[in-house]
């Protein structure tokens, strides 16, 4: 009797793609992905290498990256997974604090998501002159200047109107 083969690379791709497009916290996905391959017991329990990991680690990255813009882009205002300026925040902090424990180069996205916030604040600044800001400004002014300073940008992006309406002026 001969032991069946296992196709690694096919097992590695599934579990990249469930990391890839898994939901809200994809690190923990990631954290679900690697016990499986490597100690689950219904799992294949192999040994990963170091760009095994890097592959499943990218996968939560760009997901990171995914729900960190998905939220600043007026077009899916109409969706249902659409939840604002706070969770645009939210996830950006926590893709940091990811590349953080894994020692992941956080500036990757930075350029991408700074241009979309600040394309994001020049729709909303349109919106906030004819009154028509709903929930998409769902932070506190102190929460978006945090926003910016994590993305290197000066707070002199915000337009008068989106700071006006944040302060109640």
């Amino acid at each position: 009797m001969t032991t069946p083969t296992v196709d690694i690379d096919a097992l590695i791709e599934d579990e990249w793609y469930a990391v890839r497009y898994s939901g809200e916290i994809p690190e923990v996905a990631y954290h679900g992905a690697v016990f499986h391959l490597t100690e689950a017991q219904n799992g294949p329990q192999i040994e990963l290498s170091s760009a095994q990991l890097n592959r499943l680690l990218g996968a939560v990255s760009q997901r990171y990256l995914e729900i960190t813009l998905r939220d600043l882009l007026p077009e899916n205002k109409r969706g249902g997974g659409y939840r604002g300026l706070k969770r645009s925040f939210i996830n950006w902090q926590r893709y940091l604090t990811f590349c953080e424990r894994y020692g992941i180069d956080g500036t990757l996205h930075k350029e991408t998501v700074a241009g979309a916030l600040c394309s994001f604040l020049l729709h909303e600044a349109d919106l906030v002159q004819i009154g028509e800001v709903q929930d998409e400004l769902n932070c506190s002014f102190t929460e978006l200047l945090r926003f910016i300073e994590l993305l290197g940008l000066s707070p002199a992006v915000i337009p008068d109107s989106v700071k006006n309406y944040f302060l109640g002026s």
